[in-house]
């Protein structure tokens, strides 16, 4: 199944977990090539600019004079000895599993992919997506999976902002639709990966990546369901959570918040319950989780009436900051962040609201552009109430305490103030 390719890789989608990907292979010597639908990415990309928040405009130069090139091209997938698919994998409005990117990479594969080719999904999918729909589309045209091509799937594990852990030092799981495809893969990502772990088959890497993200939806879920009535019997939860977590084994922490935000604990919990309802059987941890990670942005909400009515205003015509508005610290990444949910509520309630975020310079909220905030610290001091969603580094949390009315702390990341009340 040898074949001599002129590119070693072609990494469809340059997102989150594309370009970082493509970035370690080129690292490693691979040559690459970014493929990639929006013309606005790939000219970025061939003109040194990166869109991603891990990667720095100087990398992204680096990644040029390695050999990396992007393009919107999918011709060029038939000089390539492998394939590897990173598209998003968003849910629909009904909350089912949204694939029209996957099937349109598949599509373009199909079409001008050789003998020879390993092609590896990486994007968050159900159990028997790569089996079940990417080899049919393959296979359509003659060639078949373990004898003419290579196919496998190997979950992402990309962390945006995460300064420990990146492509290279996180283990790399992979699972073909046959031992020699499992092989393949694994050699691919030895290249640039410290250690790939393999799995039976594709199904089993495939259900892997749920079951990560499904059991820190779950365990998030339990400590905000906690914050919810510790605050009632007199518990600070983050100080039973500090003390937990001195015991050696048997736990892990997870911290309470006003909902959950990002491309993975939001949605893919989603495709696994998907699948499960398809069999006619309940799952009703996932089910639960949802349920309780979703209403967090109204509780906070709730919880900003209260705070208001003690001081003797109401929500409408308050004017309130909210400090961070991203899905996790020091990113400008705000898919399904719950700063959305909160604003929406908030403003539904009548509230004025102004916010500052270092890493995002404009903010809409329901077609309604929102204040930014120069000062964040003058900010505090005007606003009725102070809300910190996320607490960038950037952010002084001892100044904030200091300077405004009142803050509330829905991350638990400041020290006991008389002006700060927590989640």
């Amino acid at each position: 199944m040898s074949r001599s390719s002129t590119t070693d890789l072609v990494v469809v989608g340059l997102g989150y977990v594309g370009l970082p990907l493509a970035r370690s292979a080129a690292a490693a010597g691979l040559k690459v090539v970014g493929l990639d639908r929006s013309r606005q990415v790939v000219d970025g990309l061939n003109s040194g600019r990166s869109h991603v928040d891990d990667i720095t405009d100087a990398e992204v130069a680096t990644m040029l004079e390695q050999g990396f090139c992007a393009s919107d091209r999918p011709e060029v997938i038939a000089e390539a000895a492998a394939v590897v698919i990173c598209v998003p994998t968003p849910l629909t409005e009904y909350g089912s599993p949204d694939l029209g990117a996957v099937h349109a990479a598949v599509e373009d594969i199909a079409t001008h992919f050789k003998p020879g080719t390993l092609v590896v999904l990486e994007s968050t999918t159900y159990p028997g997506t790569t089996d079940e729909v990417v080899r049919p589309r393959l296979e359509a045209g003659g060639l078949k999976a373990g004898r003419d091509f290579h196919l496998a799937f190997s979950p992402e594990r990309i962390d945006p902002g995460n300064a420990s852990f990146g492509l290279e030092n996180t283990p790399k799981v992979v699972g073909g639709v046959t031992a020699d495809c499992t092989k393949a893969a694994r050699a691919l990502y030895e290249r640039f990966v410290a250690r790939v772990v393999e799995a039976k088959g594709t199904r089993e890497a495939e259900m892997a990546k749920l079951l990560e993200n499904t059991y820190r939806h779950v365990n998030i879920a339990l400590v905000n369901e906690m914050s919810m009535f510790c605050r009632e019997i007199g518990v600070d939860l983050w100080d039973a959570i500090r003390c937990a977590s001195t015991k050696p084994f048997g736990f892990a922490p997870f911290y309470p918040g006003p909902g959950v935000g990002g491309h993975c604990i939001p949605i893919d919990p989603n495709y696994l319950s998907y699948k499960v309802r398809s069999l006619g059987i309940p799952f009703r941890f996932v089910e639960l989780a949802q349920e309780i990670n979703q209403r967090m942005p109204v509780h906070v909400v709730n919880r900003v009436a209260d705070l208001l009515n003690h001081e003797g205003k109401a929500v409408r015509g308050s004017r309130v900051l909210l400090i961070g508005v991203t899905y996790k610290p020091d990113i400008s990444d705000q898919r399904e962040s719950p700063a959305l949910a909160v604003a929406e509520n908030l403003i539904a309630r009548g509230a004025g609201l102004v916010y500052f975020d270092p890493h995002v310079e404009g903010w809409t909220v329901g077609g309604e552009q929102i204040e930014r905030a120069g000062d964040y610290l003058a900010a505090a001091e005007a606003a009725d109430l102070t809300i910190l969603l996320q607490p960038h580094r950037e952010i002084d949390l001892d100044l904030l305490a200091d300077r405004a009315r009142k803050l509330f702390d829905t991350r638990g990341k400041t020290s006991d103030h008389p002006r700060v009340v927590k989640l």
